[in-house]
């Protein structure tokens, strides 16, 4: 975990040095087009109950249960099973998941930023950044916690079983719909929820898997 955190927080001294500018700039960059778009993005979710079945099961509740029941199954059936791989893996979502926590937290503290469920259907929504709660375990903020961990399973969860067609089909498209819910409950803007996801899947992919087998 420590090593982990290292080179997350240590991330920015090597785009200084050259090192990965174009994807951060392509994240970067699409982020802030979502949030540019935030009194556009954010109303027909504010002013529609088309997704309020969608929004009952995949509740705030029913995924966090779900996010941490995932590496608790596995980790249990491989205990079952003496599978210690099935074990790693669970314990690599595990320490994915704490990584994305861990820099999430400091990043709601600073931005406070309002949930759109805050605000009346027509906003305006341009002025949500530094207005909410500095709380970091308060609900909303920039970004999302939920799209972090979700994908942050998932890439674990699919690069280590990608043998199995069907397993990164599933895990993403899991992780997709539970990201996705953050917008449809007005819990987050999209910019939100795509930064989360695509902070979940980096963490995964390039600091907690390389170096493990």
């Amino acid at each position: 975990m420590l090593a982990d955190q290292k080179v997350i927080w240590l991330f920015p001294t090597k785009v200084a040095k050259g090192k990965h500018v174009w994807p951060t700039i392509g994240i970067l960059g699409i982020t802030a087009g979502f949030v540019a778009t935030d009194a556009h993005s954010a109303p027909p979710f504010r002013t529609t109950d088309h997704f309020s079945g969608f929004n009952r099961i995949f509740s705030s509740t029913n995924t966090t249960a779900f996010m941490a029941a995932v590496p608790a199954a596995m980790y249990g059936i491989g205990l079952y099973r003496k599978d210690s791989y099935a074990q790693g893996t669970a314990l690599l979502a595990g320490e994915a998941l704490a990584d994305g926590f861990l820099l999430d937290l400091p990043s709601k503290a600073i931005t406070a930023r309002r949930q759109p469920i805050t605000y009346t259907g027509g906003g305006p929504y341009t002025d949500s950044f530094f207005n909410g709660s500095h709380n970091p375990f308060h609900s909303g903020g920039f970004y999302s916690g939920h799209a972090t961990a979700a994908m942050s399973i998932a890439t674990v969860i699919a690069r280590r079983y990608r043998s199995h067609r069907w397993v990164p089909f599933v895990a993403y498209g899991l992780a997709g719909a539970i990201s996705f819910s953050r917008i449809t409950r007005s819990d987050h803007f999209p910019g939100d929820v795509f930064l989360g996801g695509a902070m979940g899947f980096v963490i995964s992919r390039y600091v907690v898997l390389p170096q493990r087998p």
